[in-house]
């Protein structure tokens, strides 16, 4: 059940970035920069790190919701196809509203908090998110 939610949280990250880094490429709008911030973060905050590592402090997240999404998965057999699409959507649900704060705390260009069209990218690339999270339950449920 681990390694189910650490590759279903791999993957859907994965998703996660590499859209709203083509969301922040052909938009304009520092979304997948916002998505990657921790300058604001004390003692990691100080250090230059590369985007690849950055990324990696992302997928941690992500994973960490890949496993306990795939823990309830486990846990509750009986939730339907539905029940667990709603799931995936309820955890995700707290990192939209973390549009704001990490934009108002971030020190690096950012989004500026009140641009809507950026917020849009934010929701959308983390809806997206959600539904990865429950296409690849549902792989892993069929096996």
């Amino acid at each position: 059940m681990i390694y189910k939610g650490m590759v279903v949280g791999v993957i859907s990250g994965t998703v996660l970035g590499l859209v709203l880094k083509w969301l922040e490429q052909l938009m304009s709008k520092k979304v997948y920069t916002l998505l990657l911030n921790v300058d604001f973060i004390p003692i990691i905050g100080d250090i230059k790190w590369p985007e690849w590592v950055e990324f990696v402090f992302h997928l941690v997240i992500a994973v960490i919701i890949g496993i306990v999404f795939m823990w309830i998965q486990n846990r509750f057999r009986h939730l339907s196809s539905g029940s667990m699409l709603v799931i995936a959507f309820l955890l995700t649900l707290p990192t939209i509203p973390l549009y704001f704060p990490l934009t108002a705390l971030a020190i690096k260009a950012t989004p500026r908090i009140d641009d809507m069209g950026a917020f849009f990218y934010w929701t959308a690339g983390h809806i997206l998110f959600a539904l990865s999270l429950w296409i690849g339950s549902f792989i892993y449920k069929s096996r």
